[in-house]
Protein backbone atom coordinates (compact mmCIF):
# COMPACT_ATOMS: atom_id res chain seq x y z
CA UNK A 1 0.00 0.00 0.00
CA UNK A 2 0.91 3.46 -0.83
CA UNK A 3 2.07 5.54 1.75
CA UNK A 4 -0.05 8.27 1.60
CA UNK A 5 0.44 11.96 2.87
CA UNK A 6 -2.02 11.61 5.93
CA UNK A 7 -0.30 8.54 7.08
CA UNK A 8 3.29 9.76 6.93
CA UNK A 9 2.33 12.52 9.03
CA UNK A 10 0.62 10.45 11.22
CA UNK A 11 3.80 7.95 11.98
CA UNK A 12 2.76 5.23 9.91
CA UNK A 13 5.16 3.31 7.47
CA UNK A 14 4.72 0.19 4.55
CA UNK A 15 6.18 -1.46 7.13
CA UNK A 16 3.31 -1.42 9.56
CA UNK A 17 6.07 0.33 12.26
CA UNK A 18 5.51 3.27 14.57
CA UNK A 19 8.01 5.82 13.38
CA UNK A 20 8.33 9.55 14.43
CA UNK A 21 10.05 8.32 17.41
CA UNK A 22 6.63 6.19 18.90
CA UNK A 23 8.11 3.01 19.38
CA UNK A 24 6.19 0.61 21.67
CA UNK A 25 9.02 -0.96 22.98
CA UNK A 26 10.94 1.95 24.42
CA UNK A 27 11.57 1.56 28.07
CA UNK A 28 10.28 5.67 28.64
CA UNK A 29 6.53 4.35 28.77
CA UNK A 30 5.54 4.90 32.34
CA UNK A 31 1.29 4.03 31.00
CA UNK A 32 -0.24 1.97 28.26
CA UNK A 33 -3.66 3.33 27.88
CA UNK A 34 -6.07 2.30 25.45
CA UNK A 35 -8.36 4.77 24.45
CA UNK A 36 -11.76 2.81 24.68
CA UNK A 37 -14.92 3.56 22.31
CA UNK A 38 -16.85 0.69 22.75
CA UNK A 39 -17.58 0.65 18.88
CA UNK A 40 -15.95 -2.80 16.56
CA UNK A 41 -12.24 -0.93 16.25
CA UNK A 42 -11.36 -0.15 20.19
CA UNK A 43 -13.24 -3.55 21.41
CA UNK A 44 -11.52 -5.42 19.00
CA UNK A 45 -7.77 -3.95 19.95
CA UNK A 46 -8.85 -4.56 23.46
CA UNK A 47 -10.03 -8.09 23.11
CA UNK A 48 -6.68 -8.48 20.73
CA UNK A 49 -4.54 -7.03 23.42
CA UNK A 50 -6.35 -9.84 26.21
CA UNK A 51 -5.32 -12.34 23.85
CA UNK A 52 -1.95 -11.35 24.14
CA UNK A 53 -1.96 -11.02 19.95
CA UNK A 54 -0.88 -7.13 20.63
CA UNK A 55 1.58 -5.94 23.38
CA UNK A 56 2.83 -5.22 25.45
CA UNK A 57 -0.66 -5.50 27.55
CA UNK A 58 -2.50 -1.91 27.94
CA UNK A 59 -2.51 -0.77 31.68
CA UNK A 60 -6.00 -0.04 31.54
CA UNK A 61 -8.63 1.05 28.89
CA UNK A 62 -10.37 4.93 29.13
CA UNK A 63 -13.82 5.30 27.99
CA UNK A 64 -15.40 8.62 27.78
CA UNK A 65 -18.85 8.86 28.47
CA UNK A 66 -20.61 11.76 26.68
CA UNK A 67 -24.09 10.82 28.91
CA UNK A 68 -25.81 10.16 25.60
CA UNK A 69 -24.53 7.13 24.49
CA UNK A 70 -27.43 4.38 22.99
CA UNK A 71 -28.31 1.73 25.11
CA UNK A 72 -26.58 -0.75 23.39
CA UNK A 73 -23.49 1.00 23.87
CA UNK A 74 -23.80 1.27 27.65
CA UNK A 75 -24.92 -2.92 27.74
CA UNK A 76 -22.04 -3.62 25.88
CA UNK A 77 -19.72 -1.50 27.78
CA UNK A 78 -20.77 -3.17 30.45
CA UNK A 79 -19.97 -6.78 29.13
CA UNK A 80 -16.90 -5.62 28.58
CA UNK A 81 -16.28 -4.53 31.98
CA UNK A 82 -17.75 -7.82 33.14
CA UNK A 83 -15.00 -10.66 34.54
CA UNK A 84 -13.19 -12.56 32.74
CA UNK A 85 -13.67 -10.35 29.83
CA UNK A 86 -10.60 -7.98 29.82
CA UNK A 87 -7.35 -8.46 31.99
CA UNK A 88 -6.80 -4.49 32.63
CA UNK A 89 -9.14 -2.09 34.27
CA UNK A 90 -11.73 -0.35 32.02
CA UNK A 91 -11.74 4.08 33.61
CA UNK A 92 -14.83 5.72 32.85
CA UNK A 93 -14.70 9.51 32.93
CA UNK A 94 -17.20 12.52 31.98
CA UNK A 95 -17.48 15.67 31.11
CA UNK A 96 -20.74 16.01 31.68
CA UNK A 97 -24.56 15.03 30.03
CA UNK A 98 -24.25 16.32 26.31
CA UNK A 99 -28.08 15.83 26.03
CA UNK A 100 -28.75 18.56 29.14
CA UNK A 101 -25.86 20.86 28.37
CA UNK A 102 -28.05 21.20 24.58
CA UNK A 103 -31.31 21.70 26.05
CA UNK A 104 -30.03 24.45 28.17
CA UNK A 105 -28.06 25.88 25.04
CA UNK A 106 -31.26 25.99 23.30
CA UNK A 107 -31.80 29.02 25.74
CA UNK A 108 -28.87 30.62 25.12
CA UNK A 109 -26.50 28.83 27.98
CA UNK A 110 -22.91 28.48 26.93
CA UNK A 111 -22.22 25.07 24.75
CA UNK A 112 -19.73 23.40 23.39
CA UNK A 113 -20.50 22.75 19.30
CA UNK A 114 -21.97 20.05 17.79
CA UNK A 115 -21.53 19.82 13.96
CA UNK A 116 -25.38 20.65 13.43
CA UNK A 117 -26.68 21.77 10.52
CA UNK A 118 -27.98 25.43 10.14
CA UNK A 119 -30.90 26.88 7.58
CA UNK A 120 -30.44 30.50 6.59
CA UNK A 121 -32.29 32.58 4.17
CA UNK A 122 -30.32 35.07 1.67
CA UNK A 123 -31.56 37.10 -0.87
CA UNK A 124 -34.52 34.71 -0.88
CA UNK A 125 -31.47 31.69 -1.07
CA UNK A 126 -31.60 29.05 1.31
CA UNK A 127 -28.14 28.11 2.11
CA UNK A 128 -27.32 24.63 4.42
CA UNK A 129 -24.29 25.17 6.54
CA UNK A 130 -22.38 23.14 9.19
CA UNK A 131 -21.65 24.13 12.78
CA UNK A 132 -17.78 23.63 14.02
CA UNK A 133 -17.20 20.47 15.54
CA UNK A 134 -16.22 21.16 19.41
CA UNK A 135 -17.67 18.14 21.24
CA UNK A 136 -15.48 15.52 20.41
CA UNK A 137 -12.56 17.54 22.17
CA UNK A 138 -14.91 18.81 25.38
CA UNK A 139 -16.80 15.70 26.10
CA UNK A 140 -13.63 12.83 24.90
CA UNK A 141 -10.62 14.14 24.47
CA UNK A 142 -10.19 16.40 27.40
CA UNK A 143 -11.46 13.72 30.00
CA UNK A 144 -9.79 11.23 28.47
CA UNK A 145 -6.75 13.31 28.76
CA UNK A 146 -7.47 14.49 32.21
CA UNK A 147 -7.79 11.35 33.83
CA UNK A 148 -4.22 9.84 31.77
CA UNK A 149 -2.36 12.95 33.52
CA UNK A 150 -3.98 11.47 36.74
CA UNK A 151 -3.07 7.72 36.15
CA UNK A 152 0.81 9.28 35.67
CA UNK A 153 1.01 11.46 38.32
CA UNK A 154 0.78 14.67 36.19
CA UNK A 155 -2.19 15.72 37.75
CA UNK A 156 -1.10 19.63 38.98
CA UNK A 157 2.51 19.05 37.77
CA UNK A 158 4.23 20.66 35.09
CA UNK A 159 4.49 18.13 32.15
CA UNK A 160 7.62 16.49 30.87
CA UNK A 161 8.94 17.74 27.88
CA UNK A 162 9.28 13.78 26.72
CA UNK A 163 7.22 11.17 26.18
CA UNK A 164 5.72 9.05 29.52
CA UNK A 165 2.74 7.83 27.93
CA UNK A 166 2.01 5.80 25.44
CA UNK A 167 -2.52 6.15 24.03
CA UNK A 168 -3.53 3.15 21.81
CA UNK A 169 -5.95 4.30 19.28
CA UNK A 170 -8.44 2.19 17.37
CA UNK A 171 -7.97 3.34 13.70
CA UNK A 172 -8.68 0.63 11.21
CA UNK A 173 -6.34 0.84 7.89
CA UNK A 174 -9.62 2.15 6.10
CA UNK A 175 -9.36 5.35 8.28
CA UNK A 176 -6.00 6.30 7.33
CA UNK A 177 -6.87 10.11 7.25
CA UNK A 178 -8.09 9.98 11.17
CA UNK A 179 -4.01 9.50 12.34
CA UNK A 180 -3.16 12.12 14.19
CA UNK A 181 0.25 12.68 16.19
CA UNK A 182 -0.36 13.77 19.50
CA UNK A 183 0.13 17.19 20.42
CA UNK A 184 1.44 17.04 24.10
CA UNK A 185 4.82 16.35 24.26
CA UNK A 186 4.41 13.82 27.04
CA UNK A 187 2.45 11.79 25.53
CA UNK A 188 2.52 9.55 22.02
CA UNK A 189 -0.19 7.92 19.95
CA UNK A 190 -0.03 4.09 18.52
CA UNK A 191 -2.48 2.68 15.84
CA UNK A 192 -1.53 -1.10 16.29
CA UNK A 193 -4.79 -2.16 14.17
CA UNK A 194 -2.38 0.20 11.80
CA UNK A 195 0.19 -2.12 12.58
CA UNK A 196 -1.63 -5.26 12.03
CA UNK A 197 -2.73 -4.23 9.08
CA UNK A 198 -6.53 -4.91 9.77
CA UNK A 199 -9.58 -2.76 8.55
CA UNK A 200 -12.85 -2.82 9.66
CA UNK A 201 -14.09 -5.18 8.28
CA UNK A 202 -10.76 -7.80 9.48
CA UNK A 203 -11.91 -6.63 13.05
CA UNK A 204 -15.66 -8.05 12.37
CA UNK A 205 -13.86 -11.26 11.05
CA UNK A 206 -12.00 -11.49 13.93
CA UNK A 207 -14.67 -11.22 16.47
CA UNK A 208 -16.86 -13.36 14.99
CA UNK A 209 -13.96 -16.33 14.63
CA UNK A 210 -13.73 -15.99 18.50
CA UNK A 211 -17.17 -15.93 18.81
CA UNK A 212 -17.48 -12.41 20.15
CA UNK A 213 -20.81 -10.43 19.84
CA UNK A 214 -20.35 -7.66 17.27
CA UNK A 215 -20.17 -3.82 19.20
CA UNK A 216 -22.78 -1.60 17.54
CA UNK A 217 -22.57 1.57 16.60
CA UNK A 218 -20.72 3.87 18.78
CA UNK A 219 -21.83 7.51 18.96
CA UNK A 220 -24.40 10.28 20.44
CA UNK A 221 -27.91 9.11 19.75
CA UNK A 222 -28.47 12.67 18.24
CA UNK A 223 -24.79 13.23 16.54
CA UNK A 224 -25.53 14.94 13.18
CA UNK A 225 -23.10 12.78 11.51
CA UNK A 226 -25.54 9.93 11.99
CA UNK A 227 -26.88 8.51 7.74
CA UNK A 228 -30.69 7.91 7.25
CA UNK A 229 -30.06 4.48 7.60
CA UNK A 230 -28.70 5.19 11.46
CA UNK A 231 -31.33 7.46 11.98
CA UNK A 232 -33.88 4.93 10.66
CA UNK A 233 -32.94 2.59 13.85
CA UNK A 234 -32.99 4.14 15.91
CA UNK A 235 -36.31 5.71 15.05
CA UNK A 236 -38.02 2.02 14.65
CA UNK A 237 -35.75 0.33 17.28
CA UNK A 238 -35.34 2.45 20.56
CA UNK A 239 -38.61 4.63 20.63
CA UNK A 240 -36.99 6.37 23.42
CA UNK A 241 -34.05 7.61 22.53
CA UNK A 242 -35.69 8.82 18.74
CA UNK A 243 -38.12 11.19 21.09
CA UNK A 244 -34.88 12.35 23.20
CA UNK A 245 -33.07 13.15 19.41
CA UNK A 246 -36.14 14.62 18.18
CA UNK A 247 -36.84 16.67 21.31
CA UNK A 248 -33.24 17.87 21.62
CA UNK A 249 -33.75 18.56 17.33
CA UNK A 250 -36.71 20.97 18.48
CA UNK A 251 -35.11 22.29 21.48
CA UNK A 252 -31.74 24.13 19.41
CA UNK A 253 -33.69 25.29 16.51
CA UNK A 254 -32.87 29.04 17.64
CA UNK A 255 -31.28 30.24 20.58
CA UNK A 256 -27.98 29.12 20.22
CA UNK A 257 -25.49 31.81 21.18
CA UNK A 258 -23.46 33.06 18.42
CA UNK A 259 -25.08 30.99 15.61
CA UNK A 260 -27.35 32.12 12.95
CA UNK A 261 -30.02 31.03 11.29
CA UNK A 262 -32.26 27.49 12.41
CA UNK A 263 -30.20 24.37 13.67
CA UNK A 264 -30.98 21.03 12.55
CA UNK A 265 -29.64 17.77 13.81
CA UNK A 266 -30.75 16.32 9.98
CA UNK A 267 -27.93 16.70 7.30
CA UNK A 268 -31.52 18.19 5.54
CA UNK A 269 -32.19 20.96 7.58
CA UNK A 270 -35.56 20.32 8.33
CA UNK A 271 -37.28 19.00 11.60
CA UNK A 272 -35.78 15.57 12.27
CA UNK A 273 -39.03 14.15 12.75
CA UNK A 274 -40.03 15.26 9.24
CA UNK A 275 -36.97 13.86 7.86
CA UNK A 276 -36.81 11.53 4.76
CA UNK A 277 -35.50 8.60 6.10
CA UNK A 278 -36.93 6.52 3.81
CA UNK A 279 -34.64 4.21 1.31
CA UNK A 280 -35.43 3.62 -2.68
CA UNK A 281 -37.41 0.14 -1.94
CA UNK A 282 -39.53 2.54 0.53
CA UNK A 283 -39.69 5.00 -2.72
CA UNK A 284 -40.76 1.50 -5.43
CA UNK A 285 -37.58 0.95 -6.63
CA UNK A 286 -36.57 -2.20 -6.93
CA UNK A 287 -34.04 -3.63 -4.40
CA UNK A 288 -31.31 -5.81 -5.83
CA UNK A 289 -28.88 -6.08 -3.07
CA UNK A 290 -30.34 -9.39 -1.83
CA UNK A 291 -29.58 -10.96 -5.23
CA UNK A 292 -26.10 -9.56 -5.49
CA UNK A 293 -24.20 -9.68 -2.21
CA UNK A 294 -22.80 -12.36 -1.22
CA UNK A 295 -22.44 -11.13 2.40
CA UNK A 296 -19.22 -10.20 1.97
CA UNK A 297 -19.64 -6.01 2.29
CA UNK A 298 -22.74 -4.10 3.63
CA UNK A 299 -21.46 -4.69 7.46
Amino acid sequence: MALTTTAARAGYDPAGLITLGQNPSRDWVRLRVLSLGAGVQSTTLALMAAHGEIGPMPDCAIFADTGWEPRAVREHLAWLMSPNVLPFPVHIVSAGDIRADLLRAGTGERWASIPAFTRTVKRRRVEIGMIRRQCTKDYKIVPIRRKVRELVGLTRRRSPDHPVVEQWIGISLDELMRMKPSFEAWQVNRWPLIEQRMSRHDCLRWLERHDYPIPPKSACVGCPFHSDMRWREIRDRDPEAWDEAVAVDRAIRTGLRGIRGKVYLHRSAVPLDQADLSTPADRGQLDLWGNECEGMCGV
